[in-house]
């Protein structure tokens, strides 16, 4: 190779060394530049951040509820109806020996204990508490289950006929306090009562049916309590 050849070589070489130095510079720059950029935009957000309004999170409450006076009263002689209807039905199983009077007696008792948690959920007093089966803190109600009692244990034809009035009269008395109230689970509750005494209450015509025809049945409707008088709905759940 000649001198001249020599000199162009390295001057090519020395010229590619600069550049290739000087790209990392560049390069350093330009992320130099691009951190300041995040950092910058980072400052912003947290001051941002800082003097933003809060938002507001929702609290979802456990307390319990406050019943007005209606709906106290309400609930706390619903409580009592459908004690009422079961200890009327426990009655009537063991005079009878029919199953019907039993299955429903089991479905009245966890009405009654739905109405219980109801009394708790609002605060209200339980009438029931420490009560005897058959004894009342309404008077009327008290008039009522010696009168059931005496008529369902004259005969068995009776007794379904009982077992039938306890319904009717409870689907009527439900319909009342339905319409007087807009408590949401108290509502709910009322309606499924409702639905139950419906049920209980084809049971029973369908036993006084067969007993006209010369046999009883032997089923009780699920899920159905015994609503009971003195103007006041009560329901089943």
């Amino acid at each position: 190779m000649s001198a001249t050849s020599n000199r162009t070589a390295v001057l090519m070489t020395a010229a590619s060394l600069a550049l290739l130095l000087a790209v990392p510079t560049v390069a350093s720059a330009y992320y130099d530049d691009a951190r300041l950029a995040v950092r910058a935009r980072g400052a912003v957000a947290a001051v941002a951040a800082r003097t933003a309004p809060a938002v507001a999170t929702p609290v979802v409450s456990d307390a319990a509820a406050v019943a007005d006076a209606q709906l106290a009263e309400d609930l706390s002689f619903m409580r009592e109806e459908e004690r009422l209807a079961h200890d009327v039905y426990t009655v009537l199983a063991e005079k009878w020996g029919t199953p019907v009077f039993a299955n429903i007696g089991k479905s009245e008792q966890k009405h009654t204990d739905t109405m219980a948690t109801l009394l708790a959920r609002y605060q209200v007093a339980d009438p029931a508490a420490g009560a005897k089966p058959g004894v009342y803190a309404y008077p009327e109600l008290q008039t009522l289950y010696n009168d059931l009692v005496a008529k369902g244990s004259t005969s068995l034809t009776d007794a379904f006929e009982v077992g039938k009035a306890i319904e009717e009269v409870d689907i009527a008395d439900l319909d009342t306090r339905i319409a007087r109230t807009d408590e949401a689970d108290v509502v709910a509750s009322f309606e499924n009562l409702r639905a139950a005494s419906v049920n209980h209450l084809r049971a029973f015509t369908n036993q006084l049916a067969g007993s006209a025809g010369g046999g009883a049945g032997a089923s009780g409707g699920s899920g159905a309590g015994a609503g009971r008088g003195a103007g006041r709905g009560a329901g089943r759940n």
